[in-house]
């Protein structure tokens, strides 16, 4: 059963959507989660805490908002543009990343995220 889930920051809230897998089973139960927000070109990152590896899911580039799972940084990924590594129009992580779900709403408002800004994951309600 997919959850979805709010991406709350202090321009607004985005409405996202977590997958049906083990990765994003996981992080929809350590919801809700506060964390500063890490920025790398138009991609957010931050800590999650739940320690799991590259599965399936794993990809090396990304689609314009994807949400990643992080192994080697633990951290969760929203994807709303091209990062400092990526070539022509791919959105390439620093290293592959779990697609754990897809987000939703207006890209615009995590493009206004800063470093250090708080960014509140919450579920919304499932499907």
């Amino acid at each position: 059963m997919s959850t979805k889930i709010a991406i709350e920051t202090a321009g607004g809230a985005v409405s996202a959507e977590l997958s049906d897998n083990e990765c994003a089973r996981a992080i929809a139960a350590r919801l809700p989660v506060a964390a500063q927000a890490n920025t790398w070109g138009e991609e957010i990152y931050f800590e999650i805490g739940i320690n799991a590896a590259l599965d399936d899911t794993a990809r090396k580039t990304v689609a314009l908002g994807d949400i990643g799972y992080w192994p080697d940084g633990d951290a969760i990924c929203f994807f709303f543009g091209r990062t400092p590594i990526s070539s022509a129009k791919e959105i390439r992580p620093a290293s592959a990343v779990n697609v754990v779900g897809r987000i939703h709403g207006d890209l615009e408002i995590l493009k206004r995220v800063r470093d250090g800004e708080t960014v509140t994951l919450r579920a919304s309600e499932k499907s």
